[in-house]
């Protein structure tokens, strides 16, 4: 079977670490990777995502700042964009690890849950995560972040394998 496809859309430098140690872990998973930004002032050496991300990967991990409680407008504004993608159904069979706003593209969140001992020193089970005000990302959200990756890699590659073991296969 061919390797599991992963892309990491992140849209602030706040989660950059963040979105290189998923990078690690996903491809300690055995995925081929992409790290692509939104719009905005994410790092230079991360190229822009656009729907050919989207549409190249099996699973797809989004990076964000929260903003009172929800993702950053930049990366709202990049999942806005991508309607006819997903009228198309060009999304239906792409896990992305981010909110309920995915459901409607047939997304499947994969969160890690209390799943692996990392998850425990971490506190969250939705996700990485890290306060910006506590300065770089500790080696456990690093960690927990690598895990997630890992995780939803794990789980795309199942799925993917299922799909082609079927006979009449999903789109």
């Amino acid at each position: 079977m061919e390797p599991v496809n992963a892309a990491i859309i992140c849209c602030s430098a706040t989660v950059h670490a963040l979105a290189q140690a998923a990078a690690e872990g996903a491809e300690k998973a055995g995925a081929n990777m992409r790290i692509r930004k939104v719009a905005e002032l994410a790092p230079p050496d991360i190229d822009q995502a656009t729907f050919g991300d989207l549409a190249w990967a099996d699973v797809v991990l989004l990076g964000t700042p929260t903003r009172f409680g929800n993702p950053a407008s930049q990366l709202r504004a990049f999942i806005d964009t991508t309607g006819p993608m997903w009228y198309r159904g060009g999304l239906a069979g792409t896990l992305l690890a981010l909110g309920n706003v995915f459901y409607h593209g047939g997304g499947i969140i994969v969160p890690p849950g209390y799943t692996d001992p990392v998850q425990f020193q971490s506190g969250n089970p939705r996700g990485a995560s890290r306060m910006v005000g506590d300065g770089p990302p500790s080696d456990v959200a690093l960690e927990a972040a690598r895990y997630q990756a890992r995780r939803a890699v794990d789980t795309a590659a199942a799925l993917k394998a299922g799909r082609a073991a079927r006979s009449d296969p999903m789109p």
